[in-house]
């Protein structure tokens, strides 16, 4: 019988795998701090022995006299951790698995490579995130050449009392900043903010779940883009299930986003007591999806645990392969687990749970095509590949911007236009529920409209000022020319209506564009011109 070192195995996530691990058969050694809450978490289960044990302090001395044949590090938070456990490991030649969700501590798991060779496996990620999140993601990429968006989400159920390393692992990056990869590269969020509201829903499954979620920092975040085709852009949010928890940190990370506060990591036992309080108060319901987008597809996973099964999720992975390494599945080397395991792998194991999970598919047809239906097809190819767009995507080139003077000018400043010059030009685009915003980066200067569908044109929206076009096409190209316009839904005269110029062409390979507004009585705010390429 194999005996698995799990330290952290009379904690939240670390006791559900303890049991587990002893059902499938395994010796368990529940490790911790505390010899007595690990003797009584241990008494009257049958192959499990309770050990004291610090991931910080002395760990080694611990493995060098128990000799167990794979460590499993449960114990968090591994946000600002170091590498202490696997390394112990790589030294003592034991595999090592870990349920970290931490971006830096996962993602730098393989720079152990760098050093001494590492003999056996090293894997770290085992959880929910990147593990199964991993695993989903390519489930849904199968037959796409190109993937442009993919989005994940996790909500828990408020019953689920984890340990107060969760709650310290979410503040550390709360009011942060988190780097997301966006419209073809790299830009900066802030943790906790980007706030949505997610509807959960399976079909036939019963009642929906619609829950509060925001942005958080996860190893997938730098994973996906890297191992799907056209480097997707990627966005990870989470939330707790009741509204008021998830307002209040969001409101709490706006005084670190600013500055004022430097962390809200020291506030996470308080965050955790208050969690036990209010623990009464939600259902027993989590939820989890992974939306993926390519080229005339839109696919979803959605999961849904009920009656409290919802944590047993994140153990999950690190059952599976620890059954893996321990019979010479895994080769050595250290890793990461988004890789290593298919959505296949967990069917078994959830079919054990009151957990239900289900992919849909929907077709997805980008807004300028559904709005110019035959004629789209008849554009020049560039213009035609410039909006062919059914997630996220970038673009770059250059631009030639000419601004207004006096009134005329300062119209242009509030409106967020980019002064006169030559510029480096950056698009972005971005594609969410059948409208499209595009975010214009003039050499630093940005700014950004919405777009949706009008008819047989579509509107543009700058703030309160809508405008919506028709648009005239040909084989040379297509034009946007303005049929009518709001501010702040009312509906504007003629008389005052801004002169707009919108034209694009392809020229030379390349696609081109100029747009022009002028207002009555004030004359030209701004022109620019240019050329783009999608990346």
């Amino acid at each position: 019988m194999s005996r698995i070192l799990v330290i952290g195995g009379y904690g939240g996530f670390g006791a559900r795998l303890s049991l587990r691990l002893l059902r499938a058969g395994h010796g368990v050694l529940v490790a911790g701090r505390r010899f007595d809450r690990a003797a009584a978490f241990c008494a009257g289960l049958e192959g499990a022995e309770p050990v004291v044990a610090d991931r910080t302090n002395g760990i080694g001395m611990v493995l060098a006299r128990e000799r167990p044949d794979l460590v499993i590090d449960a114990a968090g938070p591994f946000q600002g951790s170091g590498h202490t456990v696997p390394e112990a490991c790589i030294a003592m030649r034991i595999p090592y698995l870990d349920l970290a969700d931490s971006r830096d501590f996962v993602t730098g798991i393989a720079a152990l490579n760098k050093g001494a060779a590492v003999t056996v496996p090293i894997v770290s990620g085992a959880s929910s995130v990147p593990a199964l999140s991993g695993a989903v993601a390519r489930a849904l990429a199968e037959g796409l050449a190109r993937v442009e968006r993919v989005d994940i989400a996790i909500s828990a159920s408020n019953r689920a009392v984890a340990g107060p390393s969760v709650a310290a692992a979410i503040l550390s990056y709360v009011g942060k900043p988190v780097r997301v990869w966006r419209g073809q590269r790299w830009t900066q969020a802030t943790g906790w903010q980007d706030l949505r509201r997610e509807r959960f829903a399976i079909e036939g499954g019963g009642r929906s779940l619609r829950r509060w979620i925001a942005l958080a920092e996860v190893p997938d975040l730098s994973l996906v883009p890297e191992r799907l085709p056209g480097r997707p852009a990627t966005t990870f949010r989470a939330g707790t299930e009741l509204g008021f928890q998830m307002l209040a940190l969001w409101l709490l990370s706006w005084p670190v986003r600013w500055g004022w506060l430097g962390t809200l990591r020291g506030a996470a036992p308080r965050l955790h007591r208050l969690q036990r309080i209010t623990a009464w108060a939600g259902s027993d319901r989590s939820a989890m999806s992974v939306t993926l987008v390519g080229p005339g597809v839109r696919r979803r996973w959605t999961l849904i645990a009920d009656r409290g099964d919802g944590p047993e999720i994140p153990t999950l992975a690190a059952e599976l392969l620890a059954g893996d390494i321990l019979a010479g599945r895994v080769p050595p080397g250290a890793q990461d687990a988004s890789g290593l395991l298919t959505l296949d792998r967990f069917e078994s194991l959830f079919a054990g749970l009151a957990i239900r999970h289900a992919v849909r598919e929907y077709a997805v047809e980008p807004l300028y095509a559904r709005a110019m239906r035959a004629r789209f097809a008849q554009l020049p190819e560039q213009v035609r590949a410039m909006h062919a767009l059914y997630g996220d995507a970038g673009a770059e080139g250059e631009g030639e911007v000419r601004r207004g003077r006096g009134l005329a000018w300062l119209v242009g400043r509030v409106m967020g236009f980019p002064p006169g010059g030559s510029y480096p030009l950056r698009v972005v685009f971005a594609a969410r529920g059948g409208k499209e915003r595009w975010t214009r980066d003039f050499g630093g200067h940005v700014f950004s409209s919405e777009l949706s569908q009008a008819g047989q044109g579509v509107a543009e929206r700058f703030g309160p000022l809508r405008f919506a076009f028709d648009l005239p096409s040909d084989g040379k190209g297509l034009q946007m020319v303005l049929r009518r316009w709001s501010a702040f839904g009312v509906p504007m005269p003629r008389l005052l209506e801004p002169r707009i110029i919108a034209r694009e062409w392809q020229e030379d390979g390349r696609f081109r564009f100029e747009v022009g507004v002028a207002l009555p009585l004030l004359g030209e705010v701004v022109h620019y011109t240019g050329w783009l390429a999608r990346l």
